[in-house]
């Protein structure tokens, strides 16, 4: 990726280390608020464009720091996993590349939500872990505790409500799926397309050997 070194070697120091570690201790505190204190400090979080137009600028950037809906069990091992899979991210690509894929999927969701009037950090979210399962495709974790499950089968599971979002959802929810998918093609697309070129190359010369050896006593 030309492009994302020239900007390291440019910007490499403006990236902000455990940048994982930042965003969720604040959905942590967001919780504590919605949950614990009964207020709800997430709704003034979420991006709202009305909100937004009408001076609450800060909602462009806060939206990513709204914990998702949930019980403090099921709260607590999804924070646990969005750090897991973005420190993890960090160390593989170093601090600098894993901001810019962060910030590529931000400002995807927000131009999203100005678009549809609405945005929120579940898609972004889901687009570390495809990184993550596109990079370790055999890590397992155990589901629900009990069945080990390999990456790139729950991968496969994201892909398909993906899919699902963009043929049935709503434009809102279609619109915040390709912006959070964003981040993901810049990183991976030309890996992706190389692989697709490099086995149909393998094909070709796989069917042109059997084509071979079928009709050679011909020859």
């Amino acid at each position: 990726m030309n492009w994302l070194d020239k900007l390291e070697r440019k910007y490499g120091r403006f990236g902000i280390p455990n940048l994982m570690l930042y965003i969720v201790t604040t959905m942590l505190f967001v919780a504590i608020f919605d949950i614990v204190l009964r207020f709800p400090l997430s709704s003034y979080f979420s991006l709202n464009r009305a909100m937004v137009m009408k001076g609450q600028i800060w909602r462009l950037f806060t939206f990513i720091f709204v914990p998702p809906a949930s019980s403090v069990l099921t709260l607590t091992l999804a924070l646990y996993f969005y750090y897991f899979i973005g420190s993890t991210l960090e160390r593989v690509w170093g601090t600098f590349r894993f901001n810019v894929y962060y910030l590529c999927g931000l400002l995807g969701c927000m131009a999203a939500g100005l678009i549809t009037g609405y945005g929120s950090n579940d898609y972004l979210n889901l687009s570390l872990f495809l990184a993550f399962a596109y990079l370790f495709p055999n890590h397992e974790v155990l589901l629900f505790f009990i069945i080990p499950i390999k990456m790139k089968y729950l991968a496969y599971l994201d892909w398909a409500l993906f899919a699902i979002s963009l043929i049935f959802g709503s434009w809102a929810s279609r619109a915040a799926v390709i912006a959070s998918l964003i981040n993901f093609f810049l990183f991976f697309g030309p890996d992706i397309w190389y692989q697709i070129k490099m086995r149909r190359g393998n094909a070709t010369q796989r069917n042109f050997r059997k084509y071979y050896r079928n009709n050679r006593n011909r020859w």
